[in-house]
């Protein structure tokens, strides 16, 4: 055991405990309760050795006969009272400790549960970027259910152990010295080795357990996730494979954890033994010297087999503890994880009217790259104007959409709307009124009302079939069998490309924002599905600023101006037939390579379509001289 992994579990340790006790602060009535009711139910069980040692006392005394058994019946009634008495007592005590940990630990979890997905809902797009989803969930939920063993190992598990041991050795200390130094020290000595072996010992490798575990997760949420992928390359072996390598691990470091745990197990069983035969044979001297009684030795022998079950029970619950601070560790690191971007103190709404968007000498780059992609970098968008946005891959189109969005801040310089910073409101309030309908829009599985009505809670039926209608897709939404009511699947693989990219339309309709952002909307669809998504977007785009990121350049023709960007840089501005012009621009080789591909598609498809008739005319011709 080296001190790294003693002091790196120990920190563990400290951040878990700490994380609960600032939650355990937000109850604190309820704690105090807890944790008296649980130290007086202890207490009872102190007393209990005490009065069954006197009860046997008096059982001897009274067994002389004469005047003295009266007084050894009345004693031996008395102790016997107050052991029916503790015992009730104890056991009532138990009951409000248990409805009251019951409060206490839901509020935690719900509360705990909430904090989680309000962060993980605001950590950055790159956070989400890396993050496996399945991964995320299980952390949380394992470090949830983690927090019900916590809560009762510390409060009615470990509390009243302890304070059990150090009643017990103050107890048979008073009677017999000896007696309470060796509970003491042997209790203190046991607790001492537990908690140096759970941390240095066991904690390391359940840490490196739940990794795998955390991965196991991850690897199977990204292949139920991808199905649909797996399928069409019949990978389902290749990927019961690459599961099994990553099972492997998980079961090599689950059995080193688990192993080191019943070793654990095995060295505090040994030291029971041995603080046994301690007790005992101290009680046994002490019996020989004439120094204890028959009670005496009765109460010192009650003492140690609770003792024995206490001692027994803090080695359970010190390995409960270490699994359950392991088991949260994962979920604690996520509540400190940083949120990528914050609002800023004293944030407020932003009010877009007109939709004027500002680039104001700004600079930015990804992470920790050394070139920035944008630099000094200013334009300008008119209230109601369209414009394109079109350029090679990383160029700078998605990123500029993101700008707008702040899905991520600006380096340096500012970007306004409407002659409002966007890194001085509230982000939630910026990105309601900025609708956005992407190349690959995510649904929920919910309903296809519920999917339209997303934009804007509370909108009518009508509402969300007025915005059906004019984005195309109240037809084929009234054909399926439960129309509006239908349940779309995960992402909503239940519809085909061109009907989700008509609900994420309808979508931005309801949403009635001022600006709008149309993502490669149309780069993947069938030519029927693009004339009607290119019908609801003309539709869409009256009276809104609207940013359009096209790799396909037929669908940027009629907008008002395009920026041709080349590695943050506008190259190129203009319209379509001012840049079509340009001798050697950017647009006009993307425009003609784009026009020659598909002039070369149509030949290819027209020469296939006359060699598939010449094929029919040559059998034709075969059947009619196989007949003659």
């Amino acid at each position: 055991m080296t001190k790294k992994k003693f002091d790196f579990g120990a920190q563990a340790f400290k951040n878990v405990l700490g994380f609960t006790v600032q939650h355990w602060r937000k109850q604190p009535m309820r704690i105090v309760a807890i944790a008296t009711l649980a130290l007086l139910s202890a207490f009872a069980d102190i007393l209990t050795p005490l009065f069954s040692g006197r009860l046997v006392d008096a059982l001897a005394a009274g067994s002389h006969g004469g005047a003295a058994r009266a007084q050894a019946w009345h004693d031996a009634v008395t102790a016997f009272g107050v052991l029916i008495a503790l015992g009730l007592g104890a056991t009532l005590l138990r009951q409000f400790v248990f409805r009251n940990i019951i409060v206490l630990t839901l509020r935690m979890m719900s509360e705990i549960a909430a904090n989680a997905f309000f962060r993980v809902q605001r950590f950055s797009t790159d956070w989400h970027a890396n993050s496996f989803a399945g991964s995320t969930v299980r952390k949380i939920t394992r470090g949830m259910w983690a927090l019900d063993l916590l809560n009762d190992t510390l409060l009615i598990a470990l509390l009243p152990s302890l304070v059990m041991l150090g009643g017990a050795t103050l107890l048979l200390g008073l009677h017999w010295p000896l007696m309470g130094i060796v509970v003491g020290v042997g209790s203190l000595l046991y607790v001492t080795v537990t908690v140096a072996l759970s941390l240095g010992y066991v904690a390391p490798a359940a840490r490196l357990g739940n990794l795998w575990d955390t991965r196991m997760g991850g690897a199977l949420a990204d292949a139920v996730t991808c199905n649909a992928v797996v399928k069409a390359f019949g990978a389902e072996t290749r990927e019961e494979v690459r599961l099994d390598r990553v099972i492997a691990k998980w079961r090599k470091r689950t059995r080193r954890t688990w192993t080191r745990g019943t070793t654990n197990g095995g060295v505090q069983g040994g030291m029971l033994v041995l603080m046994q035969t301690a007790m005992l044979g101290a009680a046994l001297w002490l019996w020989m010297n004439d120094e204890a009684s028959v009670g005496d030795i009765t109460f010192a022998l009650t003492m140690f087999f609770m003792l024995q079950g206490y001692l027994r029970e803090v080695g359970m619950h010190v390995r409960n503890l270490q699994r359950s601070v392991n088991d949260m560790e994962e979920l604690v690191l996520l509540e400190r994880e940083p949120l990528g971007i914050d609002d800023r103190p004293g944030a407020r709404p932003i009010d877009i009217r007109h939709g004027e968007i500002r680039f104001e000498h700004v600079t930015f780059n990804y992470g920790k790259q050394p070139r920035p992609l944008y630099s000094d970098f200013s334009m300008r968008v008119a209230p109601g104007e369209r414009i394109g946005l079109v350029g090679h891959s990383g160029s700078g189109k998605t990123t500029f959409i993101k700008l707008i969005q702040r899905l991520y801040d600006v380096n340096d310089g500012r970007i306004l709307i409407d002659g409002q910073n966007i890194a001085d409101v509230e982000q939630a309030s910026l990105r309601r009124q900025i609708a956005i309908v992407q190349q690959e829009p995510l649904l929920f599985h919910r309903s296809l009302a519920e999917n339209i009505a997303y934009a804007k809670p509370g909108a009518t039926q009508a509402d969300i079939e007025r915005a059906a209608r004019q984005a195309s897709a109240h037809e084929f939404i009234s054909a399926l069998p439960h129309g509006y009511d239908t349940l779309v699947g995960e992402r909503g693989v239940k519809l085909s490309g061109g009907e989700r990219q008509r609900v994420a339309i309808a979508r931005a309709f309801l949403a009635d924002a001022p600006i709008l952002i149309l993502d490669e909307a149309t780069s993947s669809l069938d030519s029927e599905s693009e004339v009607l998504i290119q019908q609801a977007m003309e539709r869409l785009m009256i009276g809104r600023t609207t940013l359009v990121v096209a790799h396909r350049l037929s669908t940027v023709r009629a907008l008002d101006r395009l920026l041709v960007l080349d590695r943050g840089r506008i190259v190129e501005e203009g319209s379509h037939e001012k840049l079509i012009r340009l001798d050697n621009g950017l647009y006009r080789r993307l425009f003609e390579r784009q026009a020659l591909e598909l002039a070369r598609g149509l030949l290819n498809d027209g020469a296939a379509e006359a060699a598939s008739r010449k094929d029919e005319a040559i059998e034709d011709d075969s059947t009619l001289l196989a007949g003659e």
